[in-house]
């Protein structure tokens, strides 16, 4: 865990508010807050909070500021990280379910293309930073957990190499990922604001910075990123229901960056790979990490229309995948 010092809480208020519009904003539901530093701070400047923690020793003090306010903010006893997963009963606390946290916070579920229902903020751990993001991605994509009640925007601290990771364009060795194709396709990615590791406290015993170390990218900063569901994702083939063979197309894409797009076709059973490829207008010799993200969409939603392809081809490892990210 990471929590935040007193001089960066204004910084993170500022660009919460950047690009909102007139009337009204939605609520905000912060994960994590530990002592409230960043929660004071958003409360002052006039936002509703939802702040849902799961560490027991921060709880008190939330709780009692909670009853200082007059409804301004609510909190509720859950960790963002284990909402609604795949077992079967009552969940118990820390788990959460999402159906009972919107209940709770008054958001109801809204169309896909309407405005934003809800905001998130928080600060991602970075233990498992990367699966975190992947879980989140695979929910967006699904329309499941959160993502059922609309384009729900996450205003998320994470690592600067993951931030690079997010962004990366074709052609940037190694840091251009599936991740990279399917965050970019899914989300409009802003960058809010970076700030230094020093700027964060931890509360591990040694009292030192767990900074993680990269050599493919920088990491010299934790970066806000507002990641907003894009608008027009669920257009042409790609539906919720075929989504997660999607996200494997491209997994597996990747799995040997440098092989060429034919290789793959053929691999996939595509006996035609080559009238679609010249439909497409794609090079039949493009290696699968040159191609952009809107690349990878048209050749999914082309292959739904193709006799030749069959999704049952990725069915094993969607349900095996599925479960590890639950």
């Amino acid at each position: 865990r990471f929590i935040a010092c007193p001089q960066l809480a204004r910084t993170v208020w500022r660009c919460l508010q950047r690009g909102a519009g007139p009337g009204p904003q939605p609520l905000l539901l912060e994960f994590a807050p530990g002592p409230g530093i960043l929660t004071r701070t958003l409360l002052d400047a006039g936002f509703r909070v939802v702040a849902l923690e799961s560490n027991s020793d921060f709880l008190t003090d939330l709780q009692s500021l909670e009853n200082s306010l007059d409804g301004q903010l609510k909190v509720i006893q859950g960790d963002f990280f284990r909402m609604d997963p795949l077992t079967k009963g009552a969940l118990k606390p820390p788990a959460v379910s999402s159906d009972k946290l919107f209940e709770t916070m008054g958001v109801a579920a809204v169309p896909w293309r309407a405005d934003v229902p809800l905001k998130i903020f928080g600060i991602v751990p970075q233990q498992l930073e990367r699966n975190r993001l992947w879980r989140l991605l695979f929910a967006m994509y699904e329309c499941s957990s959160i993502y059922r009640y609309g384009r729900v925007e996450l205003n998320l601290f994470i690592s600067e190499k993951e931030y690079t990771v997010l962004t990366a364009k074709p052609g940037e060795s190694k840091i251009y990922q599936a991740l990279s194709v399917l965050a970019q396709l899914g989300y409009e990615i802003e960058l809010l604001h970076k700030e230094p590791w020093s700027s964060f406290e931890t509360n591990l015993k040694n009292g030192g910075l767990a900074i993680p170390k990269t050599v493919q990218a920088p990491n010299d900063h934790l970066c806000l990123v507002r990641l907003t569901p894009q608008q027009n994702l669920f257009t042409g083939g790609l539906k919720p229901s075929n989504a997660s063979t999607f996200i494997f197309m491209v997994k597996q894409s990747f799995a040997k960056p440098k092989s060429r797009l034919t290789d793959r076709l053929n691999s996939w059973s595509l006996d035609n790979s080559d009238t679609l490829l010249k439909a497409l207008e794609i090079p039949k010799n493009a290696a699968m990490r040159n191609l952009y993200p809107e690349d990878y969409k048209r050749l999914f939603e082309a292959l739904q229309n193709s006799d030749m392809f069959a999704e049952t081809l990725f069915h094993d490892e969607v349900l095996a995948s599925t479960r590890i990210m639950n």
